[in-house]
């Protein structure tokens, strides 16, 4: 238990640039205390002592904002930034060296007794507002984006977006040097977006050329248009000619 603590504490110190030393940690740290706390009360959960296990973890939310079952399994070293507003359910369970921000739910999609939260991986990242719903699994070392919805399984190392969550990036499995960085995550409706306006613009550019050539040539004698350059090359490149 007290080198449990003692990881805790060293997962805060190299998460948050804030934390500029163990004992600021350990006694100020909600995200922190609510995990010590659950570790307390899933002892007596798993023991059988159900009632009292559900006794300290509402002491826990009370005194820290965190909200997480007694029957819910964590792994070491998890991180809790911030922790306002983090609901964790019964049948969850997350990995070793995982980092949450505050507003993170971790909720169920059924009634039965049965599994019916998300099991995330180790290394994962969390963005504050997220919310990961169903048993769904979440791939080592992923990255799940602020404010994202997920209701599908997330690859290992992947990461994910949005409102259904989408998958933005594919990575290789193990947490990348920007995994603090939600800012350099990649959106992939707004990559759309930027796709639609390119296409638009190509198409505009290709109407315009058109309309100068039928006002230089119409009229012929031949009845053809010169050569017309492709506005996709740009070196000059021209294409057959065409009938009016």
């Amino acid at each position: 238990m007290v080198e449990q603590m003692r990881e805790d504490i060293q997962a805060a110190l190299e998460n948050d640039p804030a934390a500029r030393s163990a004992w600021e940690v350990a006694l100020l740290y909600p995200g922190v205390h609510a995990v010590w706390i659950h570790r307390v009360a899933h002892h007596f959960w798993r023991r059988g002592h159900r009632f009292l296990g559900r006794l300290i973890s509402e002491i826990g939310r009370r005194l820290t904002g965190v909200e997480i079952h007694p029957g819910a399994r964590l792994g070491r070293r998890l991180f809790i930034d911030h922790g306002m507003g983090v609901v964790i359910g019964e049948t969850a369970e997350v990995g070793d060296d995982v980092l949450m921000y505050q507003g993170v739910v971790l909720g169920g999609t059924s009634r039965e007794r049965k599994k019916r939260h998300p099991t995330v991986g180790d290394g994962v990242v969390i963005g504050a507002g997220a919310i990961l719903l169903g048993p769904i699994e979440v791939g080592d070392h992923a990255r799940v984006g602020a404010g994202s919805v997920v209701v599908k399984p997330v690859p290992a190392g992947a990461t994910v977006v949005g409102v259904p969550a989408r998958i933005a990036r594919l990575g290789n499995g193990a947490r990348p040097e920007t995994a603090l960085e939600h800012g350099r995550i990649s959106d992939p409706i707004l990559g759309a977006l930027e796709d639609l306006v390119k296409g638009y613009a190509y198409l505009e550019q290709r109407v315009e050329r058109l309309e100068r050539a039928l006002e230089v040539h119409i009229g012929r004698p031949d009845g053809r248009l010169a050569a017309r350059e492709d506005p996709r090359s740009g070196d000059g490149r021209s294409l057959k000619k065409e009938h009016v």
